[in-house]
């Protein structure tokens, strides 16, 4: 198993009460697929209209827009770059995190410095800043080393893409302001 990331049933929780996110190929295949065959419609109604040609059947349209839709969303649903797992565990413990296929890491309430779910572009970006790096904790494996490190404002920060991630972005900022109530450096 050397080489290859550690996925959450193989770490044991730090508390009981703790909440996943996890990246879910099939949530991006679905919003993909979804939103390249509303764009194929959209702008094969518009061109069509714009050209003043014959108009095919709408399910013509449909099927044609759905075929692509699925060739490029499954292309990109199973390149290498989305096949990277991320995840996010939270609980009284603390908050573990795994992002794009490195070991796990744990961090303790009271060794984070800082949180931040933010957009960058079309990504959505966890950024977590430990108070010091020797507080954190590698959590098991022997596979990449733990998240991407990147120089943030605060020192050194844990970034993880949010994009794939299930229960979305929205619900992890929730569950990350219910465990730091009275903290400040959550955003």
């Amino acid at each position: 198993m050397e080489g290859m990331a550690t996925e959450p049933e193989q770490v044991e929780a730090p508390a009981r009460d703790a909440v996943l996110f996890r990246s879910s190929p099939a949530r991006t295949f679905v919003t993909l697929f979804a939103a390249l065959t509303l764009t194929y419609v959209v702008a094969a109604l518009v061109l069509d209209a714009v050209a003043g040609g014959d108009r095919d059947p709408w399910w013509s349209t449909l099927a044609q827009g759905a075929v692509i839709a699925v060739l490029v969303a499954g292309g990109y649903t199973v390149c290498a770059r989305a096949a990277l797992t991320t995840w996010v565990r939270i609980s009284a413990g603390g908050m573990e995190l795994a992002a794009q296929g490195s070991d796990p890491v744990l961090l303790a309430w009271d060794d984070i410095a800082a949180v931040s779910v933010r957009r960058s572009g079309l990504r959505t970006v966890l950024d977590v800043t430990p108070v010091d790096l020797d507080r954190v904790h590698p959590v098991a494996g022997e596979g990449p080393g733990g998240p991407t490190l990147r120089d943030g404002p605060e020192g050194a920060t844990f970034t993880a893409d949010l994009t794939q991630v299930w229960p979305g972005p929205r619900a992890l900022r929730r569950e990350l302001d219910r465990r730091l109530v009275g903290q400040p450096q959550a955003s």
